[in-house]
């Protein structure tokens, strides 16, 4: 649907052109008719040439099946005027969190992911791991990027935001994207002193890395990429991060207290280094943190249950050699996994026998950041530059650095996963441009 205000293509549901927060607990099933009704003919430019307009669905981080009519993102496709019938069943053992839906066509995903055509995802029961995220009002965040590279009040909106004039990091490249939340360019978050809120943020930039940062405090975190952080150690329910670098698709759930009476706080995102001939990625305001009452936000409802872990011994494999390396290259005329540049009709990088974990290790040979996505499952991201972190956690979406390396032990121990799947790098722009391979899963 048109959006008259934003001047682009939009989500809509029931009328209005705002996604829908989807809620869902596991063990239920997603129907969802999914309407294309973008123009037969399109004006807008694509990655790879215009755009056909072609569309559908991902979900983004579920564990749910490749196939359809589930999360098959290959050979379902809308053109103008068809409509998808998605039955998504939700697995019991679904790790309740923030995930999230976005377009995912080849080709087109950047444009339309661009344009906002994504929306947040929560799946409930994550105060089984903490008990007192029942009793606080909760907040989900979306935090999308718009282009004002041809904005006549970019300058306006950049001093708005709080954007440094000093270049960020090492890219040359000027600002052309600042961010939203839940569609308004820095708006007030009301909280009350000394008051606890739970606060799910998503980075649904098509493009652009979040260094998210609250002045004055700590998050106190308990999930990342919609996985409570005790699902894997019931011993660590809470971890405090003074920020936390959340690339395109990344989540973090935290508990925010509000400052005291008075005093100035925001929410914002740091500087981002993406590398010699990554894009610019400032710093700059997201939304105000103001004194308030407690009637904007709802109460979140909490379901009963006990809650469900997963306790992995994977220590062998992280001293194994790589079961797998994907390599990211790129050149004037594209980008590539392991030399080669995606297609429809390609054949499968890889086939995986469902039932255990592989070692994997995910190189970039480029001078700029990638973030590294594979469909239907989750990793645990323990070591960068062939160096062990202090603190591994199980990602969905990890970051690359510049020149170097991350190592991954993969759970593919789902048996729902099977059937064709695949990985690439959540740049859509980059994953439009060949940047994404297949794997059938057995």
């Amino acid at each position: 649907m048109f959006d008259a205000n934003r001047r682009q293509y939009s989500f809509a549901y029931r009328g209005r052109t705002v996604p829908p927060v989807i809620r869902v607990s596991p063990g239920q099933k997603l129907n969802i008719d999914y309407f294309n009704s973008l123009p037969v003919t399109s004006k807008e430019k694509c990655d790879i040439g215009p755009c056909m307009n072609m569309s559908n669905l991902h979900f983004h981080g579920l564990h749910v099946s490749p196939r359809f009519p589930q999360d098959d993102v290959l050979s379902m496709l809308a053109m103008p005027g068809d409509t998808l019938h998605y039955l998504v069943n939700i697995p019991l053992n679904q790790a309740p969190g923030l995930y999230w839906y976005h377009t995912h066509p080849h080709g087109e995903s950047h444009r339309q992911v661009l344009d906002g055509m994504s929306g947040a995802i929560v799946v409930e029961g994550i105060e089984r791991y903490v008990p007192e995220l029942a009793r606080l009002r909760e907040r989900v965040l979306v935090v999308r990027a718009v282009d004002i590279e041809h904005d006549a009040e970019a300058a306006t909106l950049k001093s708005r935001l709080e954007i440094p004039a000093t270049r960020c990091g090492t890219s040359s490249e000027q600002v052309e994207r600042i961010f939203t939340v839940n569609g308004a360019i820095r708006p007030s978050i009301d909280i009350a002193p000394g008051e606890r809120q739970f606060w799910r943020i998503l980075n649904a930039a098509a493009d652009r890395y979040l260094d998210v940062q609250i002045d004055g405090q700590a998050f106190e975190v308990v999930a990342l990429d919609g996985m409570p952080l005790a699902y894997h150690n019931p011993n660590r329910p809470k971890e405090f991060l003074e920020h936390f670098l959340l690339a395109p698709a990344g989540r973090i759930e935290a508990i925010v207290t509000g400052p005291p009476s008075g005093s100035r706080t925001t929410l914002r995102t740091r500087c981002v280094d993406t590398g010699p001939d990554g894009d610019a990625n400032p710093e700059m305001v997201l939304a105000d943190i103001i004194p308030g009452g407690r009637t904007s936000s709802t109460t979140y409802a909490a379901p009963k249950g006990r809650p469900i872990y997963k306790v992995t011994h994977v220590e062998r494999l992280e001293n194994s050699l790589p079961d797998f390396v994907a390599t990211f290259t790129e050149d004037e005329k594209g980008f590539y996994i392991n030399g080669r540049k995606f297609e429809l009709k390609s054949d499968p990088m890889l086939r995986v026998k469902v039932g255990g974990y592989q070692h994997w290790r995910v190189v970039n040979a480029t001078r700029e950041l990638h973030p590294f996505h594979i469909h239907q499952v989750h990793f645990l991201s323990y070591a960068e530059n062939d160096v062990k972190l202090a603190n591994p956690e199980w990602l969905d979406t990890t970051n690359v650095p510049v020149g170097g390396s991350v190592d991954l032990i993969m759970d593919f121990t789902d048996p729902i996963i099977r059937g064709m799947s695949v990985f690439h790098c959540h740049l859509l722009n980059h994953e439009d441009k060949g940047m994404m391979a297949k794997i059938l899963f057995f």
